[in-house]
């Protein structure tokens, strides 16, 4: 099963809440590369980890997968569980969701073999149980995010945005972005509201886009100096309609006028940075 990359186009800070928790808006898309994860039932529960960014996902144990299973158990009781074997293609620690995408692909594979419907409401509770980024990859549709991650508007049907992600190889902490940001527990943050996200064509959503931001990418961008380098090398490209930040970083994106523009900026890319994780793909 595919575990999509969740790509953050635009993540406004409402402010933080009295409980030490950020209050977010997020427009969330679905890459088409991703992670993979199958499934095996069997008497115990069991991770294997292999891939390109096998070894620096540290011990299974600790592993959202792992997490997932055992949040599943808690929730649905006696459950068939077995052996998990993720082949992680995702750079870690690198703002577009992959350990969440992981953990709700679990979900999702747990579900099917224990005949659990994806509507049962204990999988949703299961999920933000997990991680703020898993219930929105659960079923890895474009949508509003909003709270911590808990709020899910209705499914979006973007156009196709053809899009090229690169990762400069630098681990970004979440933590450390939002202590950077230091926000006071209550405080609110008064910017320009989100614009309003409607079913439209290419140039239409790009203009919406492009009057929306995402907060932490100047502090993101303070603790790993190379993001800024890797925008102004995005925006520099062919065709290039919008550069950003995905998440707490330090992915960044850019979005295309098409296909062969994305997939000719990301050949020149690794050609000119070969240490970089880049890839071409659609948003949807």
């Amino acid at each position: 099963m595919r575990a999509k990359a969740k790509i953050n186009l635009s993540l406004h800070i409402k402010g933080r809440r009295s409980d030490g928790y950020h209050d977010l808006e997020s427009l969330v898309a679905f890459a088409g590369v991703g992670d993979t994860l199958t499934f095996q039932p069997a008497p115990e529960l069991s991770l294997v980890v292999s891939g390109p960014f096998a070894s620096v996902c540290g011990a299974p144990d600790s592993n959202l997968v792992v997490s997932a299973a055992l949040a599943f158990q808690r929730h649905f009781g006696a459950v068939k569980l077995g052996k998990f074997h993720l082949i992680k293609r995702l750079p870690v620690a690198s703002g577009i969701g992959g350990g969440s995408a992981d953990a709700a692909a679990a979900l999702r594979l747990l579900a099917g073999a224990n005949a659990i419907s994806l509507d049962d409401p204990r999988l949703m509770v299961a999920a933000r149980e997990i991680g703020a980024d898993v219930p929105v990859c659960l079923f890895s549709q474009a949508r509003m995010m909003r709270g911590t991650g808990e709020i899910l508007d209705k499914p979006l049907k973007l156009p196709p945005l053809f899009t090229v992600l690169v990762n400069p190889a630098v681990p970004v902490s979440t933590s450390a972005v939002f202590a950077k940001i230091g926000l006071q527990k209550g405080e609110v943050l008064k910017f320009a509201a989100h614009p309003e996200i409607i079913e439209t064509s290419f140039d239409q959503t790009l203009r919406i886009l492009q009057k929306s931001r995402n907060d932490m990418e100047d502090a993101a961008s303070f603790i790993a100096p190379v993001i800024g380098h890797v925008l102004n090398v995005l925006m520099a490209a062919r065709g290039c309609r919008l550069a950003r930040m995905s998440g707490s970083g330090a992915t960044c994106f850019a979005v295309f006028e098409s296909c062969r523009q994305a997939a000719t900026a990301a050949k020149v890319l690794r050609r000119d940075h070969p240490g970089w994780w880049v890839k071409a793909t659609v948003l949807r």
